[in-house]
């Protein structure tokens, strides 16, 4: 579809422009006075001044466009089509707000209207929007995928990786940057180098422009011919749109670094007055018609508050509802193993899981760092490029917010991707989008979007990495509420987790211990999909339990073969999944052997062995005859030093001595 390059300046379209205008304006101005009589909490960003943005841009685009906005979002839900009743109780936090209530000022979402919400994060849009505009252009969809955000987003690691991503893959997006002169409080000329925010742009090939964002027919201009190259050409473009916010960045802001009179010469050419003295001069309207969009809004005003402070809250009862799935995936069914094996790596069983995954549904696709020409970090996708292609195998830049974020966004609009992050300690650079974002979409949006994305990374020491590259923090990942941890130990494990994660609604990580790849084993020959919501009894036993997961499972099982010497028979449990927990595999193997051990690579201090410590303590306590015993890595940063390595992290000595100890007990 072509777009039509320039406004039509009719009698008609006018008054739909200045009525944009003029509803946000007002919607905010009721809106601050409810947040002086407290009825509207927390943060209150208002777009004062900025209307023309909004109004400029978002009515040219289709229906099946996707938008993106950021905390100060308001103005753009309005102008989309949400509903001003809706918008409203959302602010007041009410159940029949556009997020359920779960949102608030800063986190307007619409389902209905392509509508991916505000992000309080500055920048943190970013990534999804590359994501959405990725699904769109793998699935040959026509949309365009609209990226709002504040020039304080410039200096933001996210907007540097997302824009060069959007380029090199010739994403179908539109940026808008809404550079209203102050990140916060802090100035343009105290935080960029380069104040023309267009330029950084432009210096990733992006076709770029800057304007006056207070002129909403030069904004309307803009938007036109940009969303029309992109729809016709593809490829990214880039708005720079130059403005001024009259109110405080936030209804917190005492506005100490700046002066009134320069608010107030910039509210003299503010996009309303601008434009309707423009109009009213050029008798393109007339003040009647003003007047009656004015009493016309008023009345709509008037209504949605009526509305929201009657509308009710949400009740307690339903607190921990779209946190996760309310109907998770049924375990597959589980075909009867063949008898017959073939003796195989756990490296070659994550590979054909990978395989199997993308041959199954169009909608997989893998990418991360070196995933593609490279193989993988550990050769797990190795040769995958070559057999699925480099659409279905992506190769990324080194931008793992960059990159993670993409893939969320790219699940929210209906991919299934699977995101590699080359190890654990890589993806601290991406959990900003995966808790701020991946882990609370569902939450956020009243459980209108979520999130069925698959993070894979590599974790675990003992392979002399060193401090920086041998962090086990899985058991970090498994505090979140929203995501499914998955620590995949067998062959089994690591040949069918993917499979039913794949199927999972919400986020899932699986982290594989990098000791594990070279494992070999024998496997059935018709191995898949295994459960990914149970712990796994690998050894019965009657006197002892050892929990653990992961890397741990075998030196745990080597420590009960060799308590099963001293005649201490010890059951030991693979936890499997981190989160949500199994408890009741837990607790059952508590109550039967009276004494526990757990095995965790993580920090003793804040470790998951604590978890699981403290839920067997609340709900077994007087089952036990011992006291909980745990076996963790040394409170320091993984050594170099072989030997220094191996006696930092739990070893099968340590698991056999702290078993002794709780038999030891009277």
């Amino acid at each position: 579809m072509t777009t039509d390059t320039k406004p039509h300046l009719s009698r008609t379209h006018v008054l739909d422009l200045l009525r944009h205008m003029i509803r946000i304006r007002r919607f905010e101005d009721k809106c601050a006075e409810l947040y002086t009589q407290e009825k509207i909490r927390g943060f209150l960003h208002l777009y004062d001044g900025e209307e023309a943005i909004a109004a400029g841009i978002i009515p040219v685009l289709e229906t099946g466009d996707r938008l993106v906005a950021t905390y100060r979002e308001h103005g753009h839900a309005l102008v989309r089509g949400i509903s001003m009743r809706a918008v409203m109780a959302e602010m007041l936090g009410k159940a029949a707000g556009c997020s359920g209530g779960r949102g608030g000022s800063m986190h307007l979402f619409d389902r209905d209207t392509n509508f991916y919400g505000g992000n309080a994060i500055v920048g943190g849009g970013l990534p999804m929007a590359i994501g959405l505009a990725l699904a769109d252009k793998m699935q040959a969809e026509p949309n365009v995928t609209v990226c709002f955000f504040g020039e304080g987003a410039a200096a933001e690691g996210a907007f540097h990786e997302s824009l060069n991503l959007a380029a090199l893959w010739e994403l179908p997006v539109l940026f808008v940057c809404e550079n209203n002169g102050y990140a916060m409080g802090t100035a343009l000329s105290r935080s960029e180098s380069e104040q023309d925010i267009h330029d950084k742009a432009a210096c990733y090939n992006i076709r770029s422009e800057a304007l006056d964002g207070m002129n909403v027919v030069d904004v309307e201009a803009a938007a036109r011919r940009a969303i029309s190259e992109i729809r016709e050409h593809g490829g990214p473009h880039f708005l720079e749109c130059r403005t001024y916010r009259f109110r405080a960045h936030s209804m917190f802001d005492a506005q100490l670094y700046r002066d009134k009179k320069e608010v107030e010469t910039w509210r003299q050419k503010g996009p309303i007055v601008r434009f309707q003295t423009w109009s009213l001069e050029n008798k393109l309207i007339h003040q009647d018609e003003i007047d009656a969009i004015e009493a016309e809004i008023d009345a709509e005003i008037e209504d949605a508050v009526a509305f929201a402070e009657a509308a009710d809250l949400e009740p307690i009862s339903s607190l921990m509802t779209d946190t996760v799935a309310a109907d998770p995936p049924e375990p597959p069914s589980i075909e009867v193993l063949s008898s017959e094996t073939v003796e195989t790596t756990y490296r070659e069983a994550a590979r054909e899981a990978l395989r199997d995954a993308l041959s199954r549904d169009p909608r997989v696709f893998l990418m991360g760092e070196d995933v593609g020409a490279y193989g993988g970090c550990y050769a797990v996708s190795k040769g995958l490029m070559e057999e699925f292609g480099e659409n279905r195998v992506r190769d990324t830049p080194l931008s793992e917010a960059g990159f993670t974020g993409a893939g969320i966004g790219a699940a929210m609009a209906g991919m299934r991707p699977i995101v590699e992050v080359m190890t654990v300690n890589f993806s601290l650079l991406a959990l900003d989008q995966i808790l701020n974002t991946a882990a609370t979409i569902r939450h956020m949006s009243g459980g209108q979007f979520n999130v069925p994305v698959v993070i894979r990374m590599a974790t675990g020491a003992g392979k002399q990495l060193a401090a920086q590259h041998s962090h086990s923090l899985e058991g970090w990942f498994a505090h979140i509420p929203g995501l499914r941890v998955l620590t995949p130990a067998t062959l089994e494990d690591a040949r069918g987790m993917l499979a039913t994660a794949l199927e999972d609604p919400d986020p899932v990580l699986i982290f594989e211990n990098a000791l594990l790849y070279n494992r070999t084993s024998e496997i059935a020959v018709n191995a898949g999909p295994v459960d990914i919501s149970k712990a796994a009894i690998r050894r019965k036993g009657e006197n002892v339990t050892l929990i653990t997961y992961g890397g741990s499972l075998w030196k745990t099982l080597e420590a009960a073969e060799r308590l099963s010497e001293q005649n201490i028979d010890a059951q030991v449990i693979d936890l499997r999944v981190l989160r949500p927990l199994d408890e009741a595999t837990i607790l059952d193997a508590a109550k039967r052997t009276r004494r526990v051990v757990i095995i965790d690579e993580g920090w003793r201090s804040g470790s998951l062995a604590a978890e699981v410590s403290a839920r067997i303590m609340e709900q077994a306590f007087w089952y036990l005859d011992a006291p909980i015993e745990r076996v963790c890595s040394a409170e320091v940063p993984i050594p170099y030093p072989k030997h220094l390595e191996d006696f930092a992290i739990p070893s099968v000595e340590q698991i056999v001595e702290a078993a002794q100890r709780t038999l030891a007990e009277t």
